[in-house]
């Protein structure tokens, strides 16, 4: 008996209203039966609630879970019900389906039956634009190896060691962490019987307030959990 093939089924509504309605259901569902027909099974489903099916992944806190779960396991495939629901308008779609295929990630539409990523890439110029990401992101990721790489070489020729990374204090918080920091615990503090916010759900308000990590990007429900681990005594 063949081994079922691991897979994300990726869902979103646009309006709050709609988080409490048959969307997720619907979407749900014929994800599953489109898994169980073609020999997937669906390991989670990123929820995307409230969301606009206009812009890229930036204001996507469950987009962005799934990707950084996608890069630390073996899960290279992502199921939705239709690719309205990845994106509605067509340049967020080109954006997301490039930026999935950079990293191998196959896109299944259940509504189409069809591999998008595998079509996508039947198109030379588009494979050309996956294959420019593709290596921007390697070279980027190189740079900074060696860029890490030199500085701890100095900081031995300096020292003659080279220390793990050393742990903020209050004093020594960058800025960018320290807004952040501060946001966080007031999303976290509750009311009785209010239901406390998800890391997911702070790091849609943090993109919305327009802040970014230390690094400049836009925050993900697993580095706010990381940031409030390890930061949340100063």
């Amino acid at each position: 008996m063949d081994t079922l093939r691991k897979a994300y089924g990726y869902v979103r509504v646009s309006g709050k209203g709609q988080v409490e309605g048959d969307g997720f259901r619907r979407q749900e569902a014929e994800i599953q039966a489109f898994a169980q027909a073609n020999g997937y099974e669906v390991v989670h489903v990123y929820r995307e609630e409230g969301v606009s099916g206009v812009g890229n992944d930036a204001n996507r806190p469950a987009f962005q879970e799934m990707m950084t779960a996608i890069l630390r396991n073996g899960v290279r495939v992502v199921i939705v019900e239709g690719l309205d629901r990845l994106a509605r308008e067509y340049h967020s779609q080109e954006l997301l389906i490039t930026y999935l295929a950079s990293k191998g990630v196959a896109l299944l539409v259940a509504r189409t039956r069809e591999n998008v990523t595998e079509g996508f890439l039947a198109d030379a110029m588009r494979r050309a634009m996956v294959q420019m990401q593709a290596v921007f992101s390697e070279l980027e990721k190189n740079m900074l190896v060696k860029k890490l790489r030199q500085a701890r070489d100095m900081r031995r020729a300096d020292t003659g060691k080279c220390e793990g990374r050393h742990a903020y204090t209050h004093e020594t918080l960058p800025e960018a962490l320290r807004e952040a920091l501060e946001a966080i615990r007031a999303m976290r503090r509750t009311k009785p019987g209010q239901k406390r916010k998800s890391f997911a759900e702070i790091a849609s308000v943090l993109n919305a307030q327009g802040l970014v990590t230390v690094q400049g990007k836009p925050f993900t429900g697993y580095n706010v959990q990381a940031i409030w681990r390890r930061h949340r005594k100063l």
